[in-house]
């Protein structure tokens, strides 16, 4: 995911509005100091293991089809015991059946300590991760998480607030509708797809839709045509934020158009890697045996790496999860992650995801 974004918590840990005035003067003091100091801080860091479990075990409790090629899954201890909480934004990291390792965002209720909601589209020529989650976890059957949810894309609740999701970008962005509705925020929310019958959660956006007439708009590019970042962004008011979650080109678009709008806080969060464009070739070298792969300008190592080991495991592809890690025995890496810790990279470990070497020189990798 790429994130620009700063920290923030609801005005409880359920998202129930404080009535007490001094809570509510304390809360928008502390939203405005995190506000403006995030802006000049790197995006948020995922909390070393130590801070977390390394595993636990949720069962499948429900399973629905919510579009075209798009199931939601509610997941749930196998004990019906409490989750750990989790706020707008957050994702969980699936452990499915094959060993691939997924990332999903979190689209239910944070008030609702006994299931996590994912929502996944089935990807036709994709790595395999939702084609699995489709076809080989149904209701009743045991999946392993990462630990808790973890939020690399949290909502802030600015007082004004344009949220923009195209297809299943929907899944973080609806918790986060629900959370300005709740909060009495002044917000609007924007769905676009290629049609009705492809975005999910149509029945949950017409019910927020009623309860909030005016603040909801679903453009299927069917119906209206694709749209355009500057129309999507000119429904921000003055000073307001702009929440965005979609494919790259969506969020491509709103990012060059977000200069000329009136907004001034973007936040976006990508499902794939955005594509190289800094990028300067360089070799790697897998351990002793010398063989030697070219990583072009336009590739990540780890799509290198992933050609000649199938096996390798990956997961975000965007340098914050920590699953592809290997180890560097010599060269120069221009770090490029927002996992590892200083401590690990002087160790030698890297992201191949994200991080490269120098031009034209060679990792040799412990293989």
């Amino acid at each position: 995911m790429d994130i620009s974004t700063p920290v923030t918590r609801p005005p409880d840990l359920y998202g129930r509005p404080r009535g007490d005035s001094f809570m509510r003067k304390l809360a928008a003091f502390s939203d405005l100091a995190v506000t403006r100091l995030a802006r000049r801080s790197p995006p948020p860091r995922r909390p070393p293991a130590t801070e977390m479990p390394l595993i636990r075990e949720l069962v499948v409790a429900a399973k629905h089809q919510e579009a075209e090629d798009v199931v939601s899954l509610r997941l749930a201890a196998p004990d019906g015991g409490t989750l750990p909480p989790w706020q707008p934004g957050a994702h969980l990291e699936l452990h499915l059946p094959s060993g691939r390792k997924r990332q999903y965002s979190l689209c239910g209720d944070p008030a609702d300590r006994y299931g996590y909601r994912i929502a996944v589209r089935r990807i036709a020529d994709g790595a395999g991760g939702s084609a699995e989650v489709h076809d080989a976890l149904g209701e009743g059957v045991r999946v392993a998480v990462t630990g808790r949810p973890w939020n690399a894309f949290p909502f802030a609740g600015e007082a004004f607030v344009l949220l923009i999701a195209g297809g299943i970008g929907i899944t973080p962005i609806l918790p986060m509708a629900r959370e300005a509705a709740r909060r009495g925020l002044d917000w609007t929310l924007v769905h676009t797809g290629r049609s009705r019958g492809s975005m999910p959660f149509a029945a949950e956006l017409a019910e927020l839709a009623a309860a909030a007439p005016g603040r909801v708009s679903i453009r299927p590019d069917d119906e209206s045509g694709p749209p355009e970042a500057a129309d999507l962004l000119s429904l921000s008011p003055a000073g307001g934020a702009v929440y965005c979650c979609g494919p790259t080109p969506m969020i491509d678009g709103v990012r060059r158009a977000f200069g000329d709008s009136r907004a001034s806080a973007l936040h976006f969060e990508r499902f794939a890697p955005a594509p190289i464009t800094d990028g300067r070739p360089f070799e790697l070298q897998l351990g002793d045996t010398g063989r030697v792969l070219p990583v072009p300008c336009d590739r990540s190592a780890l799509d290198v790496l992933h050609e000649a080991l199938p096996d390798l495991p990956f997961s975000c592809r965007q340098g914050f999860c920590g699953t592809c890690r290997v180890r560097v025995a010599h060269g120069r890496v221009e770090h490029r992650d927002r996992r590892l810790t200083a401590t690990e990279r002087a160790a030698g470990a890297m992201l191949p995801c994200v991080s490269r070497a120098p031009e034209g020189e060679r990792l040799v990798l412990e293989m």
